[in-house]
């Protein structure tokens, strides 16, 4: 049987402190219930002594029912010289209703004598009273040895003073924590070894990233005999961030063959983070381990031509396990194989020897001297893939559009665009203000094609990036506009390329609406009485 190894998600609370990350009660419950579907084992929810918020989260928690994971309240020792049944903060443990209480405590003499100022046995007493009264309360405790292996390497013996004595009061768990990330694998794994050597508490392990070996360091810590990990989804935390789980997770069941959630739970860690990601509002990097974006992407031809003989030329894992899938970027390096993998992706039939295939690779590689870039734009290929082979209905064309911007003294600016589109034969004006050009631009066209799809007003613009491409030329120069697109249940990106940046924008936005109609199969219209009964219709 392989050995199990239980997570402890600290999303909602250490993840938290990372910069630009800041989660309503909404989203914290919200993502609890995302992390008990994958399979976690502890949710820490936050520190019910701290502030409002999270004491509102336990609150909610209370009434919920979560089928995998516990959660937990995150708190700390009493304070020096008092008693820890009359602690404000333990009490607030306590009190949350939660099953476990997690709390730390000082493991470096240095940090008790200058950051608490206190003594060394005190400090002792401090731990082991705090951990007896969680555990007279009756719940689970996790001691979390705060600053343990900087402790470890200044003064070994008093560090493991300092975790016995939570031992000695019942401790469940006993986590030891690289607070400041600054430790080695090969040093987590000397110290994991001999601690578990002198306790018999189960051990955890709570890594930082500040060396980028937070995932490292977990890994060698379970190896050394932890048998509990800490960490964040996406490696969200303070400074450089906690260990991801994102990727630990899956290290350790596909690669070391531990025991940690079940085969189709780990199919739903991509989807996972990236939710996240989204709830959090925090960029997701396309070069993730297993959740990226990019991270079983190919884009060279002869890496394309020999994954199409076998995927593991070139992937260390099957990208379906987490969840993910295999991607094939057509750029300026493309070959045919490129070309006839995306083909594939689409169903599109054609031969890879056809006169017409060569055409189109021409025509992307001259695309991208221009300034394209559909590694980053899927749905823009799509459609060019699309018309070149099956030939796609206009849905609607341009016949005209003007953009109005006024600013006047003590007044915001306005923009306002005035579109002239050609929808199955009908001319249709519109007119729609918005807080700039280009979601001005975006209100005036939804609103002319609504009419005829209602599905329209389901699609949003959900990210926006313009890039210079010849920055010598200045303001002059030509410009690259990213659009990302989502309908709440997938997301999609097109671009333009322009020496106008309003026109760039509109070859995007134009893009990003024919892909939803027409690669969502919303290509049927509405008639005139289904208008009129939906309210469509301009009067």
């Amino acid at each position: 049987m392989p050995t199990s190894v239980k997570i402890f998600d600290t999303t909602l609370r250490d993840g938290t402190q990372g910069e630009g990350i800041s989660l309503s009660v909404e989203d914290k419950i919200k993502i609890a219930r995302k992390l008990d579907e994958l399979g976690v084992h502890y949710i820490e929810g936050g520190w019910p002594g701290s502030n409002s918020k999270d004491i509102e989260f336990f609150e909610r928690a209370r009434t919920m029912t979560f089928t995998n994971a516990k959660i937990t309240a995150f708190g700390s020792t009493r304070r020096k010289d008092s008693i820890a049944a009359d602690d404000i903060n333990l009490n607030r443990l306590v009190e949350s209703g939660a099953q476990v209480a997690t709390i730390f405590g000082k493991s470096w003499d240095f940090h008790v004598t200058t950051a608490i100022q206190t003594t060394l046995e005190e400090n002792l007493n401090m731990i082991y009273d705090s951990v007896l009264f969680l555990k007279s309360s009756g719940m689970e405790v996790i001691y979390d040895a705060e600053h343990f292996f900087d402790g470890y390497k200044n003064n070994p013996s008093y560090a493991l003073q300092t975790i016995k004595k939570a031992q000695d009061a019942g401790a469940d768990w006993i986590t030891l924590c690289d607070t400041n990330g600054g430790s080695l694998p090969n040093e987590i794994t000397a110290i994991v070894t001999t601690v578990t050597g002198h306790v018999s508490t189960p051990i955890g392990i709570h890594a930082h990233n500040d060396c980028e070996l937070g995932v490292a360091n977990s890994l060698a810590a379970v190896q050394a005999g932890a048998r509990q990990v800490q960490g964040t989804i996406n490696g969200y935390g303070e400074r450089c961030g906690n260990a991801n789980l994102s990727s630990i997770i899956p290290n350790l069941q596909l690669k070391l063959g531990y025991d940690v959630i079940t085969a189709d739970q780990l199919k739903s860690l991509t989807s996972v983070s990236r939710y996240i990601s989204e709830i959090a509002n925090m960029h997701m990097p396309v070069n993730q381990p297993y959740v990226g974006n990019a991270a079983f992407a190919h884009k060279g031809g002869i890496h394309v031509s020999a994954i199409l003989k076998d995927a593991s030329t070139y992937e260390h894992t099957k990208p379906e396990y987490v969840g993910n899938k295999q991607r094939v970027l057509v750029s300026e390096l493309a070959g045919q194989s490129n070309v006839l993998v995306k083909a594939q992706e689409l169903n599109l039939d054609f031969n890879k020897e056809h006169q017409k295939t060569k055409e189109i690779i021409e025509k992307i590689k001259d695309m991208e001297h221009q300034g394209y870039q559909f590694e980053g734009a899927d749905a823009t290929l799509e459609l060019l893939l699309r018309e070149a082979f099956e030939g796609l209905e206009e849905i609607f064309t341009l016949e005209s559009f003007k953009m109005l911007v006024e600013k006047t003294a003590n007044h915001a600016v306005v923009s306002e665009a005035i579109v002239k589109v050609k929808v199955h034969g009908e001319t249709i004006y519109t007119a729609a203000e918005g807080n700039g050009p280009v979601n001005a631009l975006d209100n005036a066209l939804r609103k002319a094609l609504v009419q005829y799809y209602p599905d329209i007003k389901n699609v949003h613009l959900s990210d926006y990036k313009v890039r210079v491409l010849d920055e010598k030329d200045a303001t002059a120069g030509k410009v690259r506009v990213l659009m990302e697109s989502t309908d709440f249940n997938t997301t999609w990106n097109t671009l333009g390329v322009s020496s106008n940046i309003i026109e760039a924008s509109w070859y995007a936005l134009v893009d990003s609406l024919r892909y939803a109609l027409i690669s969502r199969k919303r290509v049927e219209p509405v008639n005139k009485e289904q208008q009129e009964r939906l309210g469509l219709v301009n009067h």
